[in-house]
């Protein structure tokens, strides 16, 4: 159950980060900040979207300079406060859940399916790729020769 909550977290920092830089940010903070609030017990909701609007402007400004490991950060504390938070309270993963699904756009929603391959036989003289989905003209090109025996 850890590991299923760790991947929550993880999945809602990276979404609230991504959204921290759209159009539709200030639907979002009004979203996590409601969800912070009922999670603190406080009826302080606009306290806790001023706080979001601090992380914000960090993230702007990691982004701004070109600062990866500040747009990093940004997302290693929120995820650490998501964790924790769900660690304190497990019922809170149902709506942590409910609201990625809200604020994920229908387009971005992929099936994630587990991808397994064995290469055997001795030493592969080409390419050898593993993906869950290929799509598009992918081609690889071939030795002059044609190709390589082994």
């Amino acid at each position: 159950m850890e590991a299923e909550l760790v991947a929550l977290a993880t999945a809602g920092a990276t979404m609230l980060v991504q959204q921290m830089a759209t159009d539709g940010w200030a639907a979002v903070r009004g979203r996590m900040a409601a969800f912070l609030a009922r999670r603190r017990g406080t009826a302080d909701e606009e306290a806790l979207e001023g706080e979001l609007e601090v992380w914000r402007a960090d993230l702007v400004a990691a982004q701004e300079e070109g600062d990866q490991d500040g747009v990093a950060g940004v997302t290693a504390a929120w995820r650490l406060r998501l964790r924790r938070l769900l660690r304190e309270d497990p019922a809170a993963a149902a709506e942590l859940r409910a609201l990625l699904d809200e604020m994920a756009p229908e387009r971005d929603r992929q099936t994630v399916r587990e991808v397994h391959n064995t290469i055997s036989g001795g030493v592969q003289h080409g390419p050898v790729i593993q993906a869950g989905v290929v799509s598009g003209d992918v081609t690889f090109p071939t030795p002059p020769n044609g190709p390589l025996t082994g």
